[in-house]
C-alpha cells in the first residue's frame, strides 16, 4: 500500500491491529461528540491565501523552550505504544529526532524513561506526568526525568478519574502478561488488568490518580524542579489565567483526544480564547484533530507555536514500526510545506490570524 496521507496509515492499521488495541487507540470518551469535533472545526476554517510571493526559501524553523526544532510539530504523550510493534516508545522517539520535532514520553510507556533516553539521545524529549496520590512516587518519576535529561515536564491536568470510554469498558481492556508500565517497578503501579467489571485503565485511574490534586499542587510541583512546567488539558481562559499565576511555562490547549470528558470544544475551537488570556506571556501549544499540512497552517495562524499530534504515531507505528513514523512525519511535514507555499507563508511568523476566517464570514451560496 502507497502511503501519501496520515488516514493512509490508519486505515492499514486499521487492518493490523487487534481488536481491543485498535479501540484502546481509536476510540473516544461517551458518545464521541467531541472526538468527531476535532476533526470536523478544522474543516470549517477557510485558509485566506497571499501570493506573488517568493517561496524559495522557506523557512520552518523555530525555537519552544529552549529547544531548536525544524519544525513546528511533536508527538503528544501516548500509553503502551508497544501495543502497535515492538519498536514502541523508543521507535517513536527516534523517528520524531530524525524529522527534527519533539517527543513527549508518557507515564505509562511500556519503555522506562531512561531506555528512551538512551534509544533516542538526538531527540527533544519531554517527560509526561501524573500526580500519584504517593507524592514520593510523583517526585521520583520527576527525579529521573531530570538524570535522564528531559527537557521538561508535561503536566496532565484533566484526568484525576477516567473518562467513560465505551469500548474500553466493552473490552474489558487490561494489558498482555509482556506488558507493562515500565517507568515503574512496583507491580501496584506498573499493572494494567481489568477486574472483569470493565476497564483496567479505569480501575487503575482510581486506584492510583490523586482526585484531590488543585493548583496548589501544580505549585508545588514548579517548585520541586527547575525544568518547565507545561500543563496539558487546559480548554479555557480560566484555566490558562491560573496556569501563568502558578509558574507553568507553558500550556498545551487539549482535550486528551476527547478521551475524557465528552461534549467539550473541540481543541481548535478552544485554542483563541487561551492565546488571547495568556498568548504574549507564555507559549501556548495545541493538539486534537491534526492530520494534515492545512491543519497545522490553521492552528498556528489561530496563536498556537507548536502542534502536537498523538493517533497518527501510533498508526506509523503499527504499519512499520520506527520507519512507518518516519514515514508518516515525512509525508506530514512535505504536506505542510507545500501549504506554507501555497498560503505565501515564508516562515512560521508570516503565519498570522487574518491567513484563517470561519466559514460563516463567507456569504452562503
Amino acid at each position: 500500500m502507497a502511503f501519501v496521507c496520515l488516514a493512509d496509515f490508519q486505515k492499514k492499521a486499521e487492518t493490523i491491529l487487534e481488536k481491543s488495541s485498535l479501540e484502546y487507540f481509536q476510540s473516544g470518551a461517551g458518545d464521541e461528540l467531541t472526538l468527531s469535533l476535532n476533526r470536523e472545526a478544522f474543516k470549517r476554517l477557510r485558509i485566506r491565501p497571499r501570493f506573488l510571493r517568493n517561496i524559495t526559501k522557506l523557512n520552518t524553523t523555530t525555537t519552544i523552550l529552549g529547544c531548536e526544532v525544524k519544525w513546528p510539530l511533536g508527538i503528544s504523550p501516548c500509553a503502551n505504544q508497544r501495543l502497535a510493534h515492538p519498536d514502541g516508545e523508543i521507535g517513536t522517539a527516534r523517528a520524531t529526532g530524525k524529522t527534527g520535532g519533539i517527543f513527549i514520553l508518557s507515564t505509562g510507556s511500556n519503555t522506562p524513561m531512561e531506555e528512551v533516553a538512551k534509544g533516542a539521545p538526538d531527540t527533544h524529549k519531554w517527560f509526561n506526568l501524573y500526580i500519584y496520590k504517593d507524592r514520593l512516587l510523583t517526585e521520583s518519576l520527576v527525579r529521573r526525568a531530570e538524570k535522564s535529561n528531559y527537557k521538561a515536564i508535561v503536566l496532565t491536568i484533566d484526568s484525576q478519574i477516567s473518562g467513560q470510554r465505551r469500548a474500553d469498558i466493552r473490552n474489558k481492556f487490561s494489558l498482555p502478561p509482556n506488558l507493562s508500565f515500565a517507568n515503574f517497578s512496583d507491580s501496584k503501579a506498573s499493572t494494567v488488568k481489568s477486574s472483569g467489571a470493565g476497564s483496567g485503565l479505569s480501575e487503575y485511574f482510581s486506584s492510583l490518580f490523586d482526585p484531590t490534586i488543585t493548583w496548589k499542587d501544580v505549585e508545588w510541583l514548579v517548585k520541586m524542579t527547575n525544568l518547565p512546567i507545561i500543563v496539558k488539558g487546559v480548554l479555557t481562559r480560566e484555566d490558562a489565567i491560573l496556569a501563568k499565576e502558578f509558574g507553568c511555562k507553558g500550556i498545551i490547549v487539549s482535550n486528551h483526544g476527547a478521551r475524557q470528558l465528552d461534549s467539550v470544544p473541540a481543541t481548535i475551537e478552544a485554542l483563541p480564547e487561551i492565546v488571547d488570556a495568556v498568548g504574549n506571556d507564555l507559549p501556548v501549544m495545541m493538539d486534537g484533530g491534526i492530520m494534515d499540512g492545512n491543519d497545522m497552517l490553521k492552528a498556528l495562524a489561530l496563536g498556537a507555536k507548536m502542534v502536537f499530534i498523538g493517533r497518527a504515531a501510533v498508526w506509523g507505528l503499527a504499519c512499520n514500526g520506527q520507519k512507518g513514523v518516519e514515514e508518516m512525519l515525512s509525508i506530514l511535514k512535505k504536506d505542510f510545506e507545500v501549504v506554507m507555499s501555497l498560503s505565501g507563508c515564508l516562515n512560521l511568523k508570516s503565519i498570522q490570524p487574518n491567513l484563517v476566517a470561519h466559514e460563516s464570514t463567507y456569504a452562503k451560496l
